[in-house]
């Protein structure tokens, strides 16, 4: 076989090698960070050396954790974040599963998590 026809071949294991790695990393980084779109239970959130926290933070939040929410319930707490922290623009709203809120704000220096209780009023916000 001469070094052409061998050629392709290693081309073609090498680029299904690379699909299969890249593959098995998005899927296992996606369902282990808690990125899902679902809440799942974490440790209290910590704040980091560049983070400064004001009221509650819920207990179990981390970012990434949350369901992505549209509708009424999302415009109310997009309106209180907003409300509180005029300036940002909201990207997106998370339902937590304590059922209140993580508004995430962004086009704003602080805060970037803005969280919102079940009676739509601002409980804390992280940055």
């Amino acid at each position: 076989m001469s070094s052409r026809k061998l050629t392709r071949p290693v081309a073609i294991g090498t680029a299904a090698i690379t699909v299969a790695i890249g593959a098995y990393a998005i899927v296992n980084s996606s369902s282990s960070n808690g990125t899902s779109g679902t809440a799942n239970a974490a440790s209290l959130a910590q704040p980091g050396p560049n983070q400064r926290v004001v009221g509650q933070v819920p207990q179990n939040w981390r970012p990434g954790t949350g369901t992505i929410i549209t509708g009424a319930a999302a415009n109310k707490a997009k309106a209180a974040a907003l409300a509180k922290y005029p300036g940002g623009t909201v990207n997106r709203v998370l339902k937590l599963s304590d059922g209140s809120y993580a508004v995430h704000m962004i086009k704003i220096s602080w805060p970037h998590h803005v969280f919102v209780g079940k009676n739509f009023k601002v409980t804390g916000a992280i940055g």
